[in-house]
C-alpha cells in the first residue's frame, strides 16, 4: 500500500543513502513510498554495500523499518532478493530470528508487495 513517508522515514532513507538529496524515484518523478526498495534498487552498488548501509542503522531504526515491514507498511516485494536476505540475516543477529523468519516468509508469499503498481 502506497505511503506518505513521514520525518523519520526520510530521516532513515537519508542515513541508508545519504547521497539522496530528494526523495523522488529516478525513474518514475514521484515520490517514494518506502525506504528499502530505493537503497536496494537506485542506490545500493551491490551486496556488500547495501549490508553496509544496513548495519549503519540504529537498532531502533532497524526495529522500526522490521515492524513497518511486518504491518505491511514497508514494502519489500520489489527489492533485489539477495538483498531481502541480507536485510534478515541482520535483523536476525540484533532483533530476533522469529522477526527474520516473518520478513522473509512475506517476501515468499508475495505479501510484502502489496500494491507494486503504485510503489518503488
Amino acid at each position: 500500500m502506497a505511503r506518505t513517508l513521514s520525518e523519520r522515514d526520510l530521516a532513515i532513507l537519508s542515513l541508508l543513502a545519504p547521497e539522496v538529496t530528494d526523495p523522488l524515484c529516478p525513474g518514475s518523478g514521484h515520490g517514494f513510498f518506502s525506504i528499502l526498495p530505493p537503497v536496494s534498487n537506485h542506490f545500493a552498488i551491490d551486496d556488500a554495500d547495501f549490508l553496509n548501509r544496513i548495519e549503519q542503522l540504529p537498532d531502533e531504526d532497524l526495529t522500526y523499518l522490521a515492524g513497518l515491514i511486518l504491518d505491511g507498511k514497508e514494502s519489500i516485494g520489489c527489492m533485489r532478493p539477495e538483498h531481502v536476505v541480507l536485510l534478515a540475516d541482520e535483523i536476525a543477529r540484533r532483533i530476533s530470528m522469529e522477526t527474520a523468519d516473518s520478513i522473509i516468509g512475506l517476501y515468499a508469499t508475495g505479501v510484502a508487495c502489496g500494491n507494486e503498481d503504485d510503489e518503488e
